[in-house]
């Protein structure tokens, strides 16, 4: 076990904290963890990484440097960073619908 600096928390107890509170927005999502990080498996496109400083997430794509473009949180705020999470879902929502025989198990 590796020792928490301040204004750190564990990787996972961090995910399944921004896991809960995306629950709040009823946004389901699953939390995996390995090599010491979680990730938070939110849609498609959607991944929310965390080493327990941080949550990052890929926003868009920048097309001249040919590279993602990520955006980060602190991972002592699960509520604020969910909802900043809940507005790219919902971007991603409106770009990558569910599939027809998905969309009535899906909250809108």
């Amino acid at each position: 076990m590796t020792a928490l600096f301040v204004g750190e928390v564990g990787p996972v107890d961090a995910a399944e904290a921004l896991r809960t509170a995306l629950a709040e927005h009823e946004i389901t999502a699953d939390v995996h963890d390995g090599y010491g990080l979680a990730v938070v498996s939110v849609w498609a496109d959607l991944l929310v990484w965390c080493d327990g400083r941080r949550f990052w997430w890929r926003t868009e794509w920048n097309a001249r440097q040919r590279r993602p473009i990520y955006a980060w949180h602190s991972a002592l705020e699960p509520v604020q960073a969910a909802q900043r999470v809940a507005l790219r879902y919902a971007d991603l929502r409106r770009e990558h619908p569910a599939r027809p025989e998905e969309r009535s198990a899906c909250p809108q």
